[in-house]
């Protein structure tokens, strides 16, 4: 699964993988922007692009600990973006700039796109 996700990412920029909390750590051009669990891929969200993502029917990471459940700033990536690089880059390039507004590299957007990624 891990090399499917990578060829799914692989439009946005350079993309490796690190073992890490007994998942993967997932990198666009040094930006850390999604994470595996299991055979699930979840990306990066921000208060910007959440919205987008509970609309598609994501879910967010929860993780227990310390006997309580937490929620991340990850959210799977919705069915029909695994099936290709065109499905997942409108979706791939939210995470990836959630990720930027995150490490302080960009701005937030202008304006927010009313269309919905596919």
């Amino acid at each position: 699964m891990l090399a499917h996700f990578q060829e799914l990412l692989a439009p946005l920029g350079h993309i490796r993988t690190r073992a890490m909390f007994g998942g993967h750590g997932v990198y666009c051009d040094e930006v850390f922007m999604a994470i595996v669990v299991g055979d699930q891929l979840y990306l990066k969200v921000d208060a910007l692009t959440q919205p987008r993502f509970e609309q598609a029917g994501s879910q967010p990471f929860i993780y227990q600990s310390k006997g309580k459940s937490a929620a991340m700033s990850y959210w799977s990536v919705p069915e029909d973006a695994l099936e290709s690089p065109q499905f997942m880059q409108p979706w791939a390039e939210l995470a990836l700039q959630a990720a930027q507004r995150k490490q302080g590299k960009i701005g937030p957007p202008r304006s927010t796109p009313s269309a919905r990624p596919r």
